[in-house]
């Protein structure tokens, strides 16, 4: 069983125990972390990677979805296979992201199945995607920056959004929500949405000049989001930020789950870049309309 150190005792997401087959046919345990407010909305397959339940090896044990990190691209593909039997899918069908700490986000569908996984990306410098169509997995990728999930019941939309510093300073949140209401007439008030694990703001220390742009951009919530160290060292907390560009881009609070589970702290069972000095794999959030 899975024992995550959390921030708060609340229980914000649930890891379920998945049997998925590996390439000779025996069944493995695949653990994957769910938020059961997305669940709620009846409409969408999700969830988020941890290391186990892999192929992978060395320091990419064991769930990996980077094809660019040094990692055997066979050893990837079987994790992309073995994540697709949840979803009832195949590497086919999943979509990723070409993740540059952008805030542009995509406009996807089944003519799009695949990139990033089975086909190369005829696109670059997209750090979210969005769809109204059924069966194809949305695909980002983490070792500490935040993942932003968002489910649209009423008009049967989602996204998912990478954000990391400049993401959130530039309100990645609002952009994948400008998005969806402009590809399909979503309103923020109707959407369910999920920040989830990365690194705390005990973990995740900024210099000032990061943290300027900050002061700016969150004006009044300085002493909500920023802690002072001296020395021109400021610590950032990513996730009260994006609960902020969420909630002031509409969503309703009754509407968004706010992760409790940092990435460096559980650098054990997640990737984290800063943990492990950049020796690591990439942790995955993955998101389909059923």
């Amino acid at each position: 069983m899975i024992e995550f150190k959390k921030k708060t005792p609340k229980e914000v997401l649930c890891v379920r125990n998945h049997l998925v087959s590996d390439v000779n046919g025996n069944m493995q345990v695949l653990p994957l972390l769910h938020y059961p407010l997305l669940d709620e909305t009846g409409i969408v397959e999700h969830c988020f990677t941890t290391r186990m339940g892999g192929v992978s090896e060395d320091i990419f044990s064991t769930l990996n979805f980077s094809f660019t990190r040094g990692d055997n691209p066979e050893f990837v593909m079987e994790n992309y296979r073995r994540v697709g039997q949840v979803f009832g899918k195949t590497e086919c069908d999943f979509i990723c992201t070409d993740q540059t700490h952008t805030t542009n986000v995509l406009r996807v569908g089944k003519e799009e199945a695949g990139f990033g996984v089975t086909k190369p990306r005829p696109y670059t410098d997209v750090d979210g995607l969005i769809t109204n169509e059924l069966g194809v997995i949305l695909s980002t990728f983490y070792a500490d920056c935040v993942p932003l999930y968002f489910v649209d019941p009423v008009h049967k939309a989602i996204g998912l959004s990478h954000s990391g510093w400049r993401g959130t300073v530039g309100r990645m949140g609002q952009k994948t929500l400008e998005a969806m209401k402009e590809a399909y007439g979503t309103r923020a008030e109707d959407v369910y949405a999920a920040i989830g694990p990365s690194i705390c703001q005990e973990c995740y220390e900024i210099s000032q000049d990061v943290a300027e742009h900050f002061y700016k951009e969150f004006e009044g919530h300085g002493d909500e989001i920023l802690i002072n160290k001296g020395n021109g060292k400021y610590q950032l907390d990513l996730w009260k930020t994006n609960e902020i560009v969420m909630l002031e881009a509409g969503i309703l609070p009754e509407h968004l789950a706010v992760t409790n589970i940092c990435t460096c702290c559980n650098a054990e069972i997640l990737f984290s870049h800063r943990a492990s000095q950049g020796k690591r794999g990439n942790l995955a959030a993955f998101l389909m309309l059923k």
